[in-house]
């Protein structure tokens, strides 16, 4: 699919669009919970569809409706031995799409059971590395098998949980399968972290565990300790607005006229609210309540900003600073490499192509702004990468053309449809 966008004056109001990280860990939530939760306001993005898919596997019930969705939980409870699983099959597949927060938080779930579980993808997903994911089961007591560290990943627990040490430079939600899972085994555990990156994303995962009925304990990011024989409750759950998606529309606003939205909370824990702190380094009009964010276009100017703990605010940030008097720079970028797509390699290639110069370091990432020109830009498949080229176009001398445009549907289903709205000349071709 191709979407082409050129030169617009947006304005209006939109509702924030439902958080594809708050959804996925709250369908995990209630699928392994006692009863059936309701989650309010859900994300129908294929990301979450994915995560609805291997909880039905798992023997969750799930009912989905324009408004909300109902899940009846397998009712875990943490004991020793560990657990049965539903049905009778030798070895379960679970299709994790291109979502790396399902592969790694459903890695740690499928370790409750005592059978086999394949965790697969699809596209992107088998090719990202896998990591220091097969170390920590192994050490609580799960076999591992991987494909030379890759996609597919077999596992056969049960999980026993005890003392283990992991690297969180890479990403975090390795961990918060970990968090999530802990609880549920018959021992209590310690779960000691280096060099932890994306900090706000454990506090999610940490305080939507708490809203489930069970806890961990968190001293300064660095030692987790995880009380087992906890079991989650079921409950009516509200999937709070996304900081990701509205930093797309927020930076449109700052470049190409005015956006209202609506459905943010103020106090998330999500990593990329930080996008209204760099729009303030950047000048934009921004203004802020409990109900609204307003941001409005003004004379940009270069800004400096460090993404190691909200990398996913690159794209949308590079499109900031293509319409910055000046060069910005980005540090922390070096994470950018194991995304959708390499982000940094990517942002640097298509960007080009719409005349704007990026140079790329060991961990920093320099953008120089000039007139973004017309241009048929690659996606790479990478749903962030669209976005931001889609953001830029707004403000371009010509005609952009993105090129598998489709992969916004990985988070965002409506985003070309929300600029439309707004008055941003989109076509479909």
């Amino acid at each position: 699919m191709i979407h082409r966008l050129s030169y617009s004056l947006i304005s209006g109001r939109l509702t924030a669009p439902a958080s594809k990280s708050v959804m996925i860990r709250a369908v995990a939530a209630g699928a392994i919970a006692e009863g059936t939760s309701v989650l309010l306001n859900p994300s129908y993005c294929d990301d979450a569809l994915a995560a609805l898919d291997i909880i039905k596997v798992l023997g969750a019930e799930v009912e989905k409706l324009s408004d909300r969705i109902l899940i009846k939980g397998i009712g875990l409870r943490g004991e020793h031995g560990g657990h049965n699983r539903p049905g009778g099959e030798d070895i379960l597949s679970l299709n994790c799409g291109e979502s790396g927060l399902s592969l790694r938080m459903f890695s740690s779930v499928a370790s409750l059971f005592d059978k086999n579980t394949r965790l697969s993808g699809k596209a992107s997903l088998m090719k990202r590395p896998l990591g220091d994911l097969a170390g920590p089961l192994e050490k609580m007591g799960v076999e591992v098998k991987t494909n030379k560290g890759f996609l597919p990943v077999e596992v056969k627990g049960p999980m026993q949980g005890g003392e283990i040490s992991l690297d969180g430079s890479l990403s975090s939600q390795f961990l918060t399968g970990l968090l999530m899972s802990l609880p549920l085994t018959g021992n209590d555990s310690l779960v000691e972290v280096d060099k932890l990156k994306s900090k706000p994303y454990i506090d999610l995962s940490l305080e939507l565990m708490r809203d489930f009925g069970v806890y961990a304990e968190n001293d300064n990011y660095k030692h987790f300790t995880i009380p087992g024989r906890q079991h989650y409750q079921a409950r009516e759950y509200f999937i709070e607005g996304d900081w990701s998606g509205a930093a797309l529309l927020l930076v449109a606003a700052a470049v190409a006229g005015r956006v209202e939205l609506t459905g943010l909370r103020q106090d998330s824990s999500q990593a990329d609210k930080a996008i209204i702190e760099a729009l303030k380094l950047a000048g934009a009009n921004v203004e802020m309540s409990d109900e609204i964010c307003i941001v409005e276009r003004a004379g940009l100017n270069a800004f400096e900003f460090d993404i190691s703990e909200c990398p996913d605010l690159a794209p949308p940030l590079v499109s900031l600073a293509a319409n910055c008097k000046g060069i910005s720079i980005l540090s922390g970028t070096s994470r950018l490499a194991v995304k959708e797509s390499n982000r940094s390699a990517a942002l640097k290639e298509e960007f080009a192509r719409m005349g704007v110069d990026i140079e790329l370091g060991e961990d920093v990432m320099k953008i120089k702004g000039s007139e973004i020109r017309a241009a048929r830009v690659y996606s790479h498949n990478d749903h962030r990468i669209a976005m931001a080229a889609a953001v830029a176009a707004l403000n371009s001398s010509g005609e952009i053309s993105i090129d598998a445009s489709e992969c916004v549907a990985k988070s965002y289903p409506a985003f070309f449809d929300d600029i439309k709205s707004l008055g941003g000349r989109v076509e479909r071709l």
